[in-house]
């Protein structure tokens, strides 16, 4: 699993529908997902601190899991089928851990709420994310053949932690 952040919330220019992008670490590759306008709304609110009079619906759900002294350990997002990803919520209550399916805005909404880190399968992210930086990849990629290259088989298995029976 590859751990990744929110980058921020865009608009698709052709559909004009929200796009929440996620980095990972080293901010090579973003995951864009699109996502509803409420969902967009509701996160554009965490990343920018607005305070509301009255909690929205993902407050409300912190609110319940601080109530009943449950603990968003994490969010994943494992799994992208027919253009639709999915997520789940882990939760802690005392030891006993539990996960429910949930949208990956909602899950990423609560996420930012909770301070909770966001998870994505490596699967996920090598079948939908985009580069960041073509160059750097494209460097990465160049040393690694060079060092294929110049390397003997015994060299390898030298270097390697496995070795020749």
């Amino acid at each position: 699993m590859i751990e990744m952040r929110v980058a921020g919330i865009a608009l698709d220019a052709a559909t004009r529908s929200p796009i929440i992008l996620l980095k990972d670490s080293s901010e090579r590759r973003a995951l864009p997902i699109f996502i509803g306008q409420e969902q967009a709304r509701a996160i554009i609110s965490v990343l920018e601190r607005q305070q509301h009079p009255r909690p929205l619906t993902h407050d409300l759900i912190t609110n319940i899991l601080e109530v009943w002294n449950m603990d968003l350990e994490k969010v994943i997002i494992h799994a992208l089928r027919d253009n639709t990803f999915y997520a789940m919520l882990c939760l802690n209550q005392g030891g006993v851990k539990k996960e429910i399916d949930c949208r990956p805005s909602d899950a990423i909404a609560i996420a930012l709420r909770t301070d909770s880190p966001v998870w994505v399968l490596e699967e996920v992210v090598a079948e939908a994310s985009i580069p960041v930086d073509r160059d750097a990849d494209e460097a990465e990629r160049q040393a690694f053949r060079d060092f294929v290259s110049s390397i003997s088989p015994s060299e390898l298995i030298k270097r390697s932690r496995f070795r020749e029976v």
